[in-house]
């Protein structure tokens, strides 16, 4: 028999807060993390824009030597893990056996930004000068696998790497593995750290990224005028619990994880299937894995990128598998405030979804300003909306034809 899954802890690093209470508020009040480029000279670059993290201290988190032989994306996903298991009391080894709590946290790139500042002293300085940690620097699953040193968690420890549902996997199978009963506590998520020069090179010569200076607007997803996703970074992480587990150690409770969709597009390596045919699939899986029906969704936390096709195939997407009831549900892309996370939106949009089911608040999509004759759903257009809601889906989609959607239920 399948075992009860809910969310009992959550942590976040994000363009928006350095911890979740501050992010959801900043989400809330339709906030943008969204800056000018701060992390090197984007003279060269016609991208001028990213949704940074400000001001993140990984001393508060993690011993200052240990932290010199880790990447940026580690750190986050340290703290967001800590943040969790914190907030929800979980005490490994104290009220919850070590080896029955596991770790899964995604990436897409892992520590591209390590790896680009020890090529670049390779080249200047030799290989005798290249640090003796950069392969763990960079590794992806190496967020994970620290954080199981960090947290003493010696049950599963794995890490999706399916770029852009890299934090959305790691969900889903980690939700699997509490559900078979392999794990009673699972810490899943997904973190990244990839606002470097060649991300933004390598994106922009893919005419992927918004060249839109302003950084109040770029990032505009629906928008008839987006022209490209704007790049972020951070961390978010969830306790998934068995739920008799949960209630055993009195547990505060979230929400209920239910459902899980994940498929192939085997069509491009970078654009989506035409009508997101892997997404329809995917968001089909997550209803009926959870014994639901598509009218029982009041809410998607939609992928939703800011680019041309993306935004135009998941709305034929969703119209697809609702049908008629497509017209009743509130769709909004958070990535309109946060800035694509890549291997960590998954993540931090899961949170999203589950918050905007226990405080009743459905959060925006920010600079929406011209209809797309399209695109015509309901896209929370600029301002939350308080909105009591049961079911709620989130969307990511991956480079690699990767789709997974995410069910979440009220508990």
């Amino acid at each position: 028999m399948k075992k009860r899954v809910v969310i009992t802890g959550m942590g976040a690093v994000t363009p928006l807060g350095n911890d979740l209470a501050t992010t959801w508020e900043n989400l809330k009040n339709s906030r943008s993390g969204v800056g000018p480029i701060s992390k090197f000279d984007s003279a060269p670059f016609q991208v001028k824009v990213a949704a940074e993290v400000k001001e993140f201290d990984s001393s508060k988190f993690i011993d200052f030597k240990e932290a010199r032989r880790m990447a940026r994306f580690t750190h986050f996903a340290i703290a967001a893990s800590k943040m969790a298991v914190r907030d929800g009391e979980l005490h490994i080894g104290k009220n919850v056996d070590p080896e029955r709590v596991g770790v899964w946290i995604g990436s897409g790139i892992g520590g591209l930004d390590e790896f680009e500042a020890q090529h670049k002293k390779f080249l200047e300085k030799g290989p005798r000068r290249v640090s003796p940690f950069i392969i763990p620097m960079f590794i992806p699953d190496m967020a994970s696998g620290r954080v199981s040193i960090e947290l003493g968690a010696k049950g599963i420890n794995n890490c999706s790497v399916t770029a852009c549902a890299s934090g959305a996997n790691s969900i889903g199978d980690a939700f699997r593995a509490v559900q078979a009963g392999n794990a009673d506590v699972m810490i899943a998520g997904g973190t990244e750290a990839s606002i470097t020069e060649m991300t933004i090179a390598g994106f922009s010569n893919m005419t992927a990224l918004s060249t839109n200076p302003d950084p109040q607007t770029a990032s505009r997803p629906f928008d008839k005028n987006r022209d490209g996703f704007v790049i972020a970074e951070g961390a978010g992480i969830l306790l998934l619990e068995e739920l008799e587990h949960a209630l055993a150690r009195g547990a505060k409770i979230y929400g209920e994880v239910c459902g899980y969709g994940a498929t192939g597009d085997a069509h491009h390596i970078t654009t989506p299937a035409p009508l997101a045919e892997g997404g329809q699939r995917a968001m089909k899986l997550a209803v009926e894995d959870a014994g639901l029906r598509p009218n029982d969704v009041d809410y998607i936390n939609a992928h939703g990128t800011s680019t041309f096709y993306n935004d135009l195939y998941e709305t034929q997407a969703i119209k697809e598998v609702f049908g008629r009831d497509a017209y009743e549900l509130s769709v909004s892309s958070t990535k309109s405030m946060t800035g694509h996370l890549l291997g960590a939106a998954g993540a931090v949009e899961a949170i999203f979804s589950v918050m905007a089911l226990k405080e009743g608040i459905l959060p925006a999509t920010i600079n929406y300003e011209t209809p797309d004759e399209e695109l015509d759903l309901d896209y929370v257009a600029n301002t939350a909306r308080e909105k009591s809601i049961q079911v709620s889906l989130s969307n990511s989609f991956g480079f690699g034809g990767h789709n997974v959607s995410l069910l979440f239920k009220k508990y």
